[in-house]
This record gives structure tokens, C-alpha cells and sequence, in this order.
């Protein structure tokens, strides 16, 4: 009895964890399609050095980070597909939204300064290790580059 009690419980984890994880993953790809697309006019860039149009801009350092959490429902998932092999997708999403929305606070916080543009951009991703290093519990993704602000105009 005790057993079924257990598998009932983790089933109703998984479920709830697949319900909510998608409803989650969802309305954080609504937010950063929405955002993207507002901020396409600055350009981000992994060149080291600007070009010939931003020859005269200021610089700066921009930067945007994001920790999300793994739902029980991928862990499980992953689980699985760690003993078959092959692609983790529930994971590759997982880091996809991290990477995209990393890249859209750096570009908020160059829109917020005036940038046009992001250059030498680069990307750093860590694991925070939940349950004594047992799996993943969150991932880090920090976007940084150097933005390119118009210089004002001089008179004189």
C-alpha cells in the first residue's frame, strides 16, 4: 500500500511539474519573443572591434544575467533519457531561454544608455547544483560586450 501511496505521489509531481514547467516555459518565450522584437534595433555583435560607423561612439560595459530553475517534471525527463541516450531537449529549452534572456538584459541595459550597439560579445553559462551535485537545479547564463554610444553632437 505504502508503495502505490509513493508512485501515486510521484506521479502527481510529474504531472503537476509538466503542467506548470510548460505553462512557465511558455509565458517566458511570449515575454522574450515580445522583447526581441523591440529591441532589434540594437545591434549585438561578437566582432572584437567596431565598425567604421561606430568609430566615434563612447563605450561601455553592458551586462545581463539570469539564473533559471529546472522543474521536477525535465529533471525526471532527463533522467530517462540519460539511461537511453541522446539529445536532452527539455534541457536544450531550459538553456535557450537562459541564453536568450541573458542577451536581452544586456541589450535593455544598452538601450537604457543610449547604445546603438553591443561588440565583442560573449556569453558564460554555470551549472548551481542542487541536491549535493545530484542533477541540476538552475542554470546561469551572463552576457557581457562593450555598447556603443552615439557621442552628443558638437557645437560650436
Amino acid at each position: 500500500m505504502e508503495a502505490l501511496f509513493q508512485i501515486g505521489i510521484f506521479a502527481l509531481l510529474l504531472g503537476l511539474g509538466f503542467i506548470f514547467g510548460r505553462r512557465a516555459e511558455a509565458k517566458h518565450y511570449k515575454s522574450i519573443f515580445a522583447r526581441e522584437d523591440a529591441l532589434r534595433g540594437v545591434i549585438v555583435s561578437t566582432d572584437r572591434f567596431p565598425p567604421v560607423e561606430f568609430m566615434n561612439h563612447h563605450s561601455g560595459l553592458v551586462s545581463g544575467n539570469v539564473v533559471i530553475s529546472v522543474d521536477y517534471f525535465k529533471v525526471v525527463s532527463a533522467g530517462l533519457r540519460g539511461i537511453v541516450g541522446g539529445r536532452i531537449r527539455s534541457y536544450e529549452t531550459l538553456l535557450d531561454r537562459a541564453r536568450r534572456e541573458a542577451l536581452l538584459r544586456m541589450q535593455e541595459q544598452a538601450h537604457a544608455a543610449g547604445a546603438e550597439a553591443i561588440i565583442n560579445t560573449k556569453i558564460e553559462t554555470s551549472r548551481i547544483s542542487g541536491n549535493g551535485n545530484k542533477g541540476i537545479a538552475s542554470v546561469e547564463v551572463l552576457a557581457y560586450g562593450t555598447a556603443l554610444i552615439p557621442q552628443p553632437a558638437k557645437t560650436g
